[in-house]
C-alpha cells in the first residue's frame, strides 16, 4: 500500500524548480498557472533568491505548483492514500480529485496571500523543537504563549508565536529538547494569528467545484479519513489556523497497512520524519527529476498491494 505525500512551507529552496521544467510540458503547464494566478512560479521557483520565495504569498502557491508537476511526471498508477502538511494538503486534495489543478492554484494564492496579510499584523515565526517528550514540551510551550502548531512525530514539534515568545524559549527550551531550529516561514501559521486568512478562505469557497475523493484521503487535523469533498475544503479552510497533526497522520498510515510512502517535490522534510516514525516503510523523496525513475519503480511494487 503506497502513501503520496506532499511537504508544507519551508521545503523550498532557491532555484528547486529549475531542473521539473526541462520535462515535456511543465513549462507550458506552469505558464498557464502563474498567468491564471498573476505570479510568475517560473522566475520565483528558477531565480528568485531564498528571501524571496520565504514570502508566504509566493512560497505557497510555488510549493503546490511543484507538488503537482511532480506527481504528473510520476505517470504512474494512483497512489492508495494521500495526504499532506499543511500548505500540501491542497496538493494532496487536488490529486485526489477534490479540486482541479487550476482552483487549487487560484485557491492557494488566496490562502497565501490572506497569510501574509494576517502575519504583518504582529512579528511572528515558527521553530522546530528536536527532541524531548510531548507530554512535556506542549505544556512547556503553553506556558510560554506559544502553541505546538505542527506535532510531526519522531521527536519534533514546532512552536509557533511572536517574536519575543521565540525569543524567551531559546532561553528556555523544555526538559529533554536538543535543538530549537528557526522556519522559514514568515508567520506563527497554524494559530490564532491566522485567523483572518480563515475568513478570506472561506469567503473563497464558493467558486471552487468540489467533487467527492477518489482516493484514501487523510487530514492533518486529526488523522482521520475523509470520505466527502465538502468536508476536506472545511477541513482545509480551518485547518490554517489549527495545528497540523501529522503524528496522527503516521499513526492512520501504520494502521492502514501501508508500506511505501513518497513525497512529492520538493521533497525531504516528510521523508525524514517518515523513515524514524515508521521502521519498516520504505520510503522516497522526489527531490529532482533524477529520482522519477526509482519512485516510479516504487510505486509499482507497492501500489494496491
Amino acid at each position: 500500500m503506497l502513501v503520496l505525500v506532499a511537504p508544507g512551507q519551508g521545503a523550498q529552496t532557491p532555484g528547486f524548480l529549475t531542473p521539473w521544467l526541462d520535462l515535456p510540458g511543465a513549462a507550458d503547464r506552469i505558464a498557464a498557472w502563474s498567468d491564471a494566478i498573476g505570479l510568475d512560479l517560473a522566475h520565483y521557483g528558477t531565480k528568485a533568491d531564498a528571501d524571496e520565495i520565504r514570502d508566504t504569498a509566493v512560497a505557497q502557491p510555488l510549493l503546490v505548483a511543484a507538488g503537482l508537476l511532480s506527481a504528473a511526471a510520476l505517470d504512474a498508477a494512483s497512489p492508495d492514500v494521500v495526504a499532506g502538511h499543511s500548505v500540501g494538503e491542497i496538493t494532496a486534495a487536488t490529486l485526489a480529485g477534490v479540486i482541479e489543478d487550476e482552483a487549487a492554484l487560484r485557491f492557494v494564492r488566496t490562502r497565501g496571500l490572506g497569510m501574509a496579510e494576517a502575519a504583518a499584523v504582529t512579528e511572528t515565526g515558527m521553530a522546530a523543537l528536536l527532541g524531548g517528550d510531548p507530554a512535556v514540551t506542549v505544556p512547556h510551550l503553553e506556558k510560554l504563549g506559544l502553541t505546538p502548531a505542527n506535532v510531526n512525530g519522531a521527536g519534533q514539534i514546532v512552536a509557533a508565536g511572536t517574536a519575543a515568545q521565540l525569543a524567551a524559549l531559546e532561553g528556555d527550551k523544555p526538559e529533554g529538547v536538543r535543538r530549537v531550529v528557526p522556519l522559514k516561514v514568515a508567520g506563527a501559521f497554524h494559530t490564532h494569528h491566522m485567523a483572518p486568512a480563515v475568513e478570506k478562505l472561506r469567503a473563497a469557497v464558493g467558486d471552487l467545484t468540489v467533487s467527492d475523493p477518489t482516493v484514501r484521503y487523510v487530514s492533518n487535523a486529526d488523522g482521520h479519513t475523509v470520505a466527502t469533498g465538502t468536508e476536506v475544503i472545511a477541513r482545509l479552510v480551518g485547518q490554517v489556523a489549527n495545528p497540523v497533526r501529522w503524528d496522527l497522520c503516521m499513526e492512520t498510515f501504520q494502521s492502514l497497512g501501508v508500506t511505501a510512502l513518497v513525497e512529492l517535490s520538493p521533497g525531504g522534510t516528510l521523508t525524514g520524519i517518515a523513515k524514524r516514525a515508521l521502521p519498516g516503510v520504505r520510503t522516497l523523496a522526489l527531490k529532482t527529476p533524477d529520482d522519477l525513475d526509482a519512485a516510479r519503480a516504487l510505486i509499482s511494487e507497492h501500489a494496491g498491494v
